[in-house]
């Protein structure tokens, strides 16, 4: 599949290129093209140069949490529920505990420290896949929850609207939090549709409604507090449960009397090879995402969806927003840039600025978390983890722009 999708990219920019150079006179295309190549090429080893230092070193602590027995107590609470949507994962593997470090990372906005953990998780869960070349169940299952992302507290995107001028950054917090929520509900019900899991069960419902009530009481609290007081509070409050997931590691290897300094070496020389291995699929997907974008195609697909939102007599208000919304699953960088100008060109108080900051936290870059997470583990045929994680997008995408017609 990202196969046939990959050389799609290609192929259309070179026919936009083509139409532009001989009809419309444009014989700059072909430069910015070329130029697109280079700088995307330059921008993913950039990418994982920065990325190998994080990799190194939550790597590292996971591995003294493995050996404090810390990531073995967090597998074992989840373990009735991943037993159920994951059976082919047996209760002792090191990768339940890595996954729900990776999701938990990800529900707090840490995209840094997610990552290595998913990562390591891929690899654990390689170990049980018979077919190396083909994603496994569970693999397909864990991609889709992590290129859905629920997020509860979207720093990053609260300061960049406070550094912008918003005059109530954290507005867009409670869209945000609905949004990702059923973009992740409505990943999960597909793959389990695909996979014929029997969700509908006392213990699958039970962390389902558990869920619904965390992000349920989680509103109510951010939503309680006073405007001015709410950036800073997801801030402090996402910054000191990262801190408190490193003190605890540390803590709890000193109490089991692990040399935790050497075992945190073992865990980041590991991230290292996992930071060398991913440059050539980060080179593949960002190159085929920037020549898509140089030939103008993106272009032409959002003037499409404005014309065809105008016939139907939809309100296209929202649609000086829908770069963002189209970029989201192919490059977060290329998003955010595209968040960042509607904020700039708009006002990051106007109605495109804040559809957009909802769309850019409602869901995650789908085929740029494919690539690297499954090119770290070799996969080339990834199942239905890529229409999965499209229907996602969609879900979350729409439910983007519909509550941020209901919230501004």
């Amino acid at each position: 599949m990202l196969n046939i999708i990959w050389v799609a990219f290609f192929i259309s920019a070179f026919l936009m290129a083509l139409y532009r150079a001989l009809f419309l006179g444009d014989g700059l295309v072909w430069t910015e093209l070329v130029n697109a190549v280079f700088v995307s090429s330059k921008t993913a080893f950039s990418i994982a140069l920065n990325l190998t230092g994080i990799l190194c070193f939550w790597l590292g602590l996971l591995k003294v949490a493995e050996a404090s027995g810390i990531t073995q107590l967090l597998a074992k609470a989840l373990y009735p529920l991943f037993k159920r949507i994951m059976p082919s994962v047996p209760e002792n593997s090191p990768a339940l505990s890595s996954m729900i470090m990776n999701i938990a990372a990800n529900m707090l906005g840490l995209d840094n420290a997610a990552t290595p953990m998913g990562l390591k998780a891929m690899e654990q869960l390689q170990t049980l896949n018979p077919k190396k070349d083909t994603a496994s169940d569970a693999q397909v299952l864990f991609m889709v929850i992590n290129t859905s992302a629920v997020t509860l507290i979207p720093i990053t995107i609260l300061m960049y609207r406070a550094e912008l001028g918003a005059s109530n950054p954290s507005a867009v917090f409670m869209p945000i939090l609905f949004a990702t929520s059923l973009s992740t509900l409505s990943g999960f019900l597909a793959v389990a549709w695909v996979q014929r899991l029997n969700i509908f069960n006392r213990v699958v419902m039970s962390y389902l409604l558990g869920f619904a009530a965390f992000i349920g009481a989680v509103a109510w609290y951010f939503e309680s507090l006073p405007l001015e007081e709410r950036l800073q509070m997801s801030a402090a409050w996402g910054n000191f449960i990262l801190f408190a997931f490193i003190i605890s590691f540390i803590t709890a290897g000193i109490i089991r009397k692990v040399n935790v300094y050497e075992t945190f070496i073992q865990g980041a020389k590991e991230g290292f090879d996992i930071a060398v291995r991913i440059i050539p699929y980060l080179v593949a997907m960002l190159v085929a995402i920037a020549v898509l974008r140089a030939s103008g195609v993106l272009n032409i697909i959002v003037l499409s969806f404005e014309n065809f939102f105008n016939f139907i007599g939809i309100n296209t208000d929202f649609v000086p927003a829908l770069p963002t919304a189209i970029l989201k699953p192919l490059s977060g960088s290329g998003a955010r840039a595209m968040m960042i100008e509607t904020m700039q060109t708009y006002g990051a108080d106007s109605f495109p600025a804040f559809v957009s900051a909802v769309v850019q936290g409602s869901t995650e870059t789908t085929f740029y978390v494919l690539a690297v997470y499954f090119g770290a583990v070799k996969i080339t045929k990834i199942r239905s983890a890529l229409p999965c994680s499209l229907l996602a997008d969609f879900v979350g995408i729409t439910s983007a722009i519909i509550l941020a017609y209901l919230f501004y």
